[in-house]
C-alpha cells in the first residue's frame, strides 16, 4: 500500500531524515520507534502531506503522492491522527467529529460513522455538545482518531497516541487502535512507547538520527538485544 524510498526532509540547513526507505502493506500494522528527535513525527508530515521532502519517493497504492495537498491525500485514504491530538478547541465534540468528514457528501454514510465513532468512544457521545478545549487529554486523543476515522481512511497515520496519557487510558487507546485496525484499516503508527508498539504492530522500523538503522518483524524487535538496551527498559526508560 505505501511504499517509501530515498526519502529526505530537511528544515533550512537541518536535515532531519535522511533517506530512509521502507513499506506498509495493506491490513499490515507497523510501527516506527525511535527516541525523541529521531525524525518519526517528520517522516509522518511528509507522508501526510504536511510538509513537503526535499528528495525520495512515496507511492500509495501505485500512486506517487509527492507533492500532493494534504486534502488530496485525505480524499485517497490518507488520514493522520497528529502529535498533540490538534482539535478544535472552540467546537463542540460532535463539530470536531463532524469536520472530519469535511470532503465527504454522503450524509447517510456520515451518519453511520459518526454512530461508529460513538461506540468506539461512549465518552464522547456522553459529552458531544462539550467543546474540545475542556476535555482531558486521553478525551482529546479519542476525538483526534475519531475525527480521522470519519474520512474512511485506508490508511491511518497514528503520531504518539499514548504521549503524556495515564496507564489505562493508554491501554483504551490501544485497544481501540487494534480494533480500528481489525475492520481492514492499514495503520502506521510512530509511538515512543516502544514495548507497547511492539506488542501491537506487525512489523517495526527503528528510527535513530534521521536514518532508519533496523527492520524486523515486531517479536524479533522485541527480542533484540539492541533494542531492548536502548528502548524497552533494560537500561531505563526510553529517551522522550
Amino acid at each position: 500500500m505505501l511504499e517509501v524510498s530515498g526519502l529526505k526532509v530537511a528544515y533550512g540547513a537541518i536535515t532531519a531524515v535522511r533517506g530512509i526507505d521502507f513499506h506498509v502493506e495493506a491490513g499490515e500494522m507497523v510501527a516506527l520507534i525511535g527516541a525523541n528527535g529521531a525524525g518519526k513525527t517528520t517522516t509522518l508530515k511528509a507522508l501526510a502531506g504536511v510538509i513537503a521532502p526535499v528528495a525520495g519517493r512515496v507511492r500509495y497504492n501505485g500512486t506517487d503522492i509527492i507533492g500532493m495537498p494534504s486534502y488530496r491525500l485525505v480524499a485517497l485514504g490518507i488520514a493522520l491522527v497528529p502529535e498533540g491530538r490538534g482539535v478544535f478547541p472552540r467546537l463542540t465534540i460532535a463539530e470536531n467529529i463532524d469536520m472530519g468528514a469535511y470532503s465527504r457528501r454522503d450524509r447517510e454514510g456520515i451518519a453511520v460513522d459518526r454512530d461508529h465513532v460513538y461506540e468506539l468512544f461512549p465518552r464522547l457521545a456522553e459529552r458531544r455538545q462539550q467543546t474540545a478545549g475542556t476535555l482531558s487529554g486521553g478525551e482529546q486523543q479519542m476525538l483526534a482518531i475519531g475525527r480521522a476515522i470519519m474520512s474512511r481512511p485506508k490508511l491511518l497515520l497514528l503520531d504518539e497516541p499514548s504521549m503524556g496519557l495515564a496507564p489505562l487510558m493508554v491501554q483504551k487507546i490501544f485497544d481501540t487502535i487494534r480494533a480500528i485496525a481489525a475492520t481492514g484499516v492499514t495503520t502506521f503508527l510512530v509511538e515512543q512507547n516502544a514495548k507497547l508498539a511492539l506488542e501491537l504492530c506487525d512489523r517495526g522500523y527503528v528510527m535513530e538520527s534521521g536514518e532508519i538503522i533496523l527492520h524486523d518483524r515486531a517479536r524479533a524487535l522485541l527480542a533484540n538485544p539492541q533494542v531492548r538496551r536502548a528502548y524497552l527498559g533494560e537500561e531505563g526508560l526510553m529517551n522522550g
